[in-house]
């Protein structure tokens, strides 16, 4: 930092960094803002014209230095954060128990972590008993939570897991976005043959032409929405109880499972988690019911008032 410092040639300078308003919490946007530096590009410093004390470095020594500096780190003069990509088993599941909000991952020390900031003064104005941060290390969710889905096929309750496997299936022909397009045309084709017949009882022509173009537009617009999807056909009872005796021990499957897979696995057992960190418990809670898995709903999150 002082071999970077250019106030060391004798100059003043502004506009090396900014103030940057990032919301605490995109999904609970009442929380409010908090206010953050950030550094601004060379080429946006401000430099003052003349000497404001002594210098005491000449600016070609300056210079020649952040050369050096700048060899050091492969070719770049500042320094830039480098984004990687970490597959978090849990992305979006687990909930804070003290303030419901849903824990943001970080990585530290080769360690994936969940991290629930929350800043004393809207502990306070909330009135909620909460630590400035909670953390939750991803490694000691997984044993345990293979653990108890490995106990879902154990042989005293295998029976009741496939039929449950069985049941969670979604019912294709039942499907609601589906059946509500096709009821659109429906109600568009009977409007139709309305106005034909409107039109052959001596109606006015340009009337019944406009009438017909607009209930032609709705009917091109549910005709757009309904696109044909290959049939997709249940699993019976035997066909899932040979699938798990073919996988063999689901816990030693699990372990060993790809962590993208893995975590796919996860997002379709829809599970739950609630962090009590005073308890050092994780509360979770997984559905099978196919109706909760988005069909006909908004997903969370959304503006509409109505989403679940």
């Amino acid at each position: 930092m002082i071999l970077s410092n250019p106030r060391y040639t004798g100059r003043q300078v502004w506009n090396k960094q900014r103030k940057d308003e990032i919301l605490i919490d995109v999904e609970a946007i009442a929380l409010g803002h908090e206010t953050r530096m950030r550094w601004n590009d060379r080429d946006q410093w401000v430099f003052s014209d003349h000497l404001v004390h002594d210098p005491i470095i000449d600016p070609d020594t300056f210079e020649r230095a952040q050369q050096v500096l700048a060899a050091k780190g492969a070719g770049r003069g500042t320094r830039e954060r480098h984004r990687t990509h970490h597959t978090y088993m849990f992305r979006g599941r687990p909930r804070c128990g003290l303030c419901q909000r849903r824990m943001q991952g970080q990585r530290s020390r080769e360690m994936l972590l969940y991290r629930c900031r929350y800043p004393n003064e809207y502990a306070l104005a909330n009135k909620v008993v909460h630590p400035r941060n909670v953390y939750l290390a991803e490694r000691d969710l997984l044993g345990p939570l293979d653990d108890w889905l490995g106990t879902c096929f154990a042989p005293h309750r295998v029976a009741e897991t496939i039929e449950t496997l069985y049941r969670s299936q979604p019912d294709h022909d039942l499907d609601p976005s589906a059946a509500a397009v096709a009821q659109a045309i429906e109600d568009c084709d009977r409007i139709l043959a309305r106005h034909r017949a409107a039109l052959e009882a001596g109606a006015d022509p340009h009337l019944v032409a406009q009438w017909m173009a607009e209930v032609q537009a709705r009917r091109a617009e549910a005709l757009s929405r309904s696109r044909p999807t290959a049939r997709q056909r249940r699993m019976t009872s035997e066909e899932i109880r040979g699938l798990i005796k073919e996988l063999g021990d689901i816990r030693h499957v699990l372990s060993g499972a790809d962590p993208l897979d893995k975590a796919e696995v996860y997002r379709h057992l829809n599970l739950q988690m609630a962090y009590h960190p005073a308890k050092r418990l994780v509360r979770v809670e997984t559905s099978l019911d196919p109706h909760s898995w988005g069909y006909g709903t908004c997903p969370e999150g959304d503006l509409n008032p109505h989403a679940r």
